[in-house]
């Protein structure tokens, strides 16, 4: 059997309820979309859960050592949650565009 080259695109199929295939039907390039939207999700997983949104037993028992010294809290300014270490200074998290 030849090797398979990796640089080819290669197909990908996925079941969605008919109200997104008819959403998805107002879209022009319905592939470039899905592509891009696959992108984007991958770039803003967490990097904890791997995006399932639950942690497994022992994510959760190293979670649960690691919130011993740290918390999540609002941001003043964007109000975005994020997490703070209890131990060490208050860094600013936002980074002032350079003039």
């Amino acid at each position: 059997m030849a090797a398979r080259k990796t640089d080819q695109p290669e197909v990908v199929t996925f079941k969605v309820a008919p109200s997104l295939v008819e959403a998805m039907k107002r879209i022009p390039n319905r592939s470039a979309f899905i592509r891009t939207a696959i992108l984007n999700a991958l770039e803003n997983t967490c990097p904890l859960c791997q995006g399932l949104g639950v942690l497994t037993p022992g994510q959760k028992e190293h979670w649960q050592t690691f919130s011993a010294d740290h918390k999540v809290e609002e941001c003043q300014e964007c109000r975005q949650l994020h997490l703070v270490c209890a131990k060490g200074g208050r860094r600013k998290g936002h980074r002032k565009e350079s003039p």
